[in-house]
């Protein structure tokens, strides 16, 4: 639908202009040198899962509301909810990848340096598009204020409302209104997938996230899908490619150590290891400088 398609280009619209962290481990660190990719994740599976549960629940919140004040057709709107809730486990496959504009978090090295072992690598906006634009890739600034995810919901929801309207004749069954019904649906989704990958719970507001994400996938057999072990599951993911050119690492700008009981050495070994793969960051390697807790 033409009305959401702008929607979606317009909130993928912004760009980032300070850098670009990606918060890993150490093991995720030799990875993503050594095969200069980053790993996209279903978006599903990011989050503990509640990246597109955020989102359905903000649909199943507007329509309630709206069906409360007498408002649209309940059958419609109750399709649409249901439609939702199923297409989020079973629908298209949108893979993302986080990066922060703040690389020295507290929040975010209590996920990634247990037991000292977290680094968050530093990108200049302009690479990090440049390479998503080279695979396709869009990158969107993460919405946090919950008045504004309710406004785009509502779009989302009009907009559905709308094309209905204008494909009702009068007179069909019950089995063909839900097919009809479930056409419009259907023409939303890679839109509504988009959309709900950028909406994120207000709780994670002090992240200042960017995220880029991936075409959608519709066939479940592609063979650029790939698969890790995560949370006691597999998780689906690509991979994002960190080169501009061929045999050119990774062109980190700034580097940070996460909390960790061994500083000097710590730092002396990543700023090797970099240097062993050609990568000497432009605004050089810091350590976090947060006190280092055993857990």
């Amino acid at each position: 639908m033409e009305e959401i398609r702008k929607l979606t280009e317009q909130l993928f619209g912004d760009t980032p202009k300070e850098l670009l962290y990606h918060y890993t481990t150490l093991t995720g660190l030799l990875g993503i040198v050594g095969s200069n990719k980053l790993w996209a994740s279903d978006i599903r599976y990011m989050n503990d899962s509640a990246e597109l549960k955020h989102s359905a629940d903000l649909i199943r919140v507007e329509v309630q509301e709206r069906l409360a004040k007498g408002q649209g057709t309940a059958d419609l709107l109750g399709q649409f909810v249901d439609w939702v809730a199923y297409r989020i486990t079973n629908g298209h496959m949108l893979f993302g990848a986080s990066f922060r504009s703040h690389g020295n978090l507290l929040s975010q090295w209590r996920g990634y340096s247990t037991h000292g072992k977290g680094v968050s690598l530093g990108f200049s906006a302009d690479y990090i598009v440049e390479c998503a634009r080279k695979q396709h890739f869009q990158i969107g600034k993460c919405i946090y204020d919950p008045v504004r995810q309710r406004q785009l919901i509502a779009k989302v929801v009009d907009a559905i409302e709308h094309n209905v309207a204008h494909q009702v004749r009068g007179g069909e069954t019950c089995e063909e209104l839900s097919g009809l019904y479930h056409l419009v649906f259907e023409k939303i989704e890679i839109d509504l997938l988009r959309i709900a990958a950028i909406l994120k719970h207000p709780s994670f507001r002090e992240e200042k996230e960017w995220r880029i994400v991936s075409p959608v996938l519709i066939s479940r057999t592609e063979s650029s899908l790939l698969f890790r072990e995560a949370n006691a599951m597999l998780v689906p993911y690509v991979e994002f490619e960190l080169q501009l050119a061929v045999g050119q690492p990774p062109q980190l700008d700034h580097c940070y150590l996460g909390p960790t009981s061994n500083i000097n050495i710590s730092m002396n070994s990543l700023q090797m290891f970099l240097g062993q793969h050609g990568i000497v960051p432009a605004k050089g390697i810091d350590y976090c400088q947060i006190p280092y807790r055993q857990r």
